[in-house]
């Protein structure tokens, strides 16, 4: 419901909106908290133990459990008990308060979906269950002699004898059989020379962990013409360094297809879950106040998915800067376990999948045959720049396509020379706007999106407007790294994208906080106060940053810990 003619306007009139939805039905909120004439005893205290037992489970011990995992700690399995106990905890008390208090929203999916989740959480343990047993059966099988101690290690946390571990995103590490077969000489050239100059300094111990490396490429994500490092500023801790720390520490650990993508998939489920749990917290939300229904209910689920996106992009965009999936490269550095999927390849993928599937949702809820609205046209044209500059940016993330893009160069070249030429220092890392550029262009049409109510413009305004705001942080990262691309694996941490995640994650945040049922609720009650809508986000932003930050640097302390056993 929105003026596109005409000026909007400062008060609220309930006879406008009750033309075009239903009046607000009593909620879940409303009785427990509202409803002070009533005789019967509510009982939100449950509720209340709900959330935290549910909070505590999905967005504490799930993520340690998750970091103990990928160390194999000894205490991984009493995390996830504790888990499993949390969830249990949390849903006695939602049946309980459901068993109290009558139905105050009909058809909700809400405790369906998450015992669903609470379901996929168990899958994680049943494969930790199902490997135990083969260990052991092997263990059994070898009729090796006894000992606790490599009993412990082998069988019980599953830790194999090798220099460190592997990453648990090895298993993305691509061969470009074509590209090897290129550089293979002029690598094996610079392994001799480098070897031959490599200073005594040797800091790379604490890579070790996360090495899996069969190729060790100079770059991560570039189609390279050639394979010649150009580097006239290089130091020990650039590529002769870093080469040469590869060559002579890392152990090939090599696994089978199979392995490779159950692990990949195993480790990104388990991060699914934290994001599911997410989107369960929105829709219990939902359902505890009441909202997203009838006519309200395709709006709201734009503004909820949209904005939820946005915002756990903002958080995971953080977890980059910190220092997370650093061993991909992802991290703003070089990755250590060598040619990976880019972020900007999966930025870009998930950019064409929203668009190529959002273009026909916009028309759900209209009949055959209806004329497209200028609102329809607004979001549907959106939908298509994502389908579209996504897929350029997943092509532009392609080294195969790379490589089709300088033909007309090295063509030029006598064929002997053309296997020769060295790259640009630019080529040792991904500098793809296109995703960037996307999200600006969102925030920029949305900020200018017309509204019914003066509070509505201003709110629409300011998220479109943290919107822009990352974008602008994004090219200003790309523009400093395109000056001085990464020259070490350790992550580089660029303050652009601090604010940039900060802008997104508020951006998002504020996306939710502009459905039409929150603005109108505002403005009856008197709260509809811009800086008070602000601030709120960006509390709660910096509240979600404090818990990222926990996350990441606990994952990074057991990791370190694991490297070196005697430090603190």
């Amino acid at each position: 419901m929105h003026h596109h003619l005409g000026r909007p306007q400062t008060e609220i009139n309930e006879t406008e909106i009750l033309m075009g939805h239903l009046p607000t039905p009593p909620s879940y909120w409303s009785i427990d908290f509202e409803d002070t004439d009533s005789d019967e005893h509510r009982y939100p205290i449950l509720m209340t133990l709900h959330v935290l037992f549910m909070s505590l489970a999905f967005f504490v011990a799930l993520p340690a459990a998750i970091a103990m995992r990928s160390v194999k700690h000894a205490l991984h399995p009493f995390t996830v008990m504790i888990f499993y106990a949390l969830c249990a905890l949390g849903c006695a008390a939602s049946g309980l308060y459901r068993k109290l208090t009558p139905d105050m929203y009909e058809a909700s999916t809400h405790s369906t979906h998450g015992y669903l989740v609470v379901f996929l959480s168990v899958l994680p343990s049943a494969v930790d269950i199902f490997s135990f047993s083969l260990r052991l059966y092997a263990f059994v099988r070898s009729g090796s002699r006894f000992a606790f101690k490599s009993f412990w290690r082998s069988v019980v946390l599953g830790q194999e004898d090798t220099h460190g571990s592997p990453s648990e995103y090895s298993g993305l590490a691509t061969d470009d059989s074509e590209e090897y077969d290129e550089m293979k000489p002029m690598n094996n050239a610079f392994q001799h020379q480098s070897i031959a100059t490599m200073p005594a300094q040797d800091f790379g111990d604490q890579y070790i962990e996360n090495s899996d490396i069969r190729h060790v490429p100079h770059s991560t994500t570039s189609g390279r013409t050639s394979f010649e490092p150009d580097s006239p500023r290089r130091s020990t801790h650039s590529d002769d360094t870093l080469h040469d720390m590869m060559i002579q520490h890392v152990i090939p650990h090599k696994q089978s297809l199979s392995r490779r993508i159950s692990v990949v998939a195993l480790a990104t489920l388990e991060r699914a879950l934290v994001f599911a749990a997410f989107g369960m917290f929105l829709s219990g939300v939902v359902v505890y106040t009441g909202g997203c229904r009838d006519s309200y209910i395709n709006g709201c689920l734009a503004h909820l998915i949209k904005g939820g996106i946005f915002w756990c992009y903002g958080l995971f965009t953080f977890a980059r800067f910190l220092g997370s999936f650093s061993e991909m490269g992802w991290a703003w550095n070089i990755s250590p376990i060598g040619n990976t999927i880019s972020a900007e390849f999966v930025e870009s993928a998930v950019i064409f999948l929203y668009g190529i599937t959002n273009t026909w949702m916009e028309r759900f809820g209209a009949k055959t045959g209806d004329p497209y609205t200028t609102k329809q046209v607004q979001h549907i044209s959106i939908a298509v720049m994502f389908w579209f500059a996504g897929l350029v940016g997943m092509g532009m993330e392609s080294r195969r396509i790379r490589r089709w893009l300088a033909a007309a160069s090295t063509a030029a070249l006598r064929p002997e020379h053309s296997s020769n030429v060295p790259e640009p220092a630019s080529y040792r890392f991904s500098f793809n706007p296109f995703p960037a550029l996307v999200i600006g262009v969102t925030g920029a049409a949305m900020s200018a999106h017309a509204q019914s109510y003066v509070f509505q413009v201003q709110i629409h305004q300011l998220w479109g407007w943290l919107l822009l705001g990352y974008s602008v942080m994004r090219c200003l990262t790309y523009f400093f790294l395109w000056l001085g691309p990464p020259r070490s694996v350790l992550p580089s941490r660029p303050p652009t994208e601090a604010l940039g995640s900060f802008f997104l994650a508020c951006g998002g945040l504020m996306f939710m906080f502009s459905t039409e049922e929150v603005t109108f609720a505002a403005m009856r009650k008197g709260r509809d106060d811009m800086m008070m809508f602000l601030n709120v986000a960006v509390a709660i932003t910096c509240f979600a940053f404090c818990w990222t930050l926990g996350v990441v640097s606990f994952n990074g302390w057991l990791k370190f810990r694991k490297a070196s056993p005697s430090s603190p």
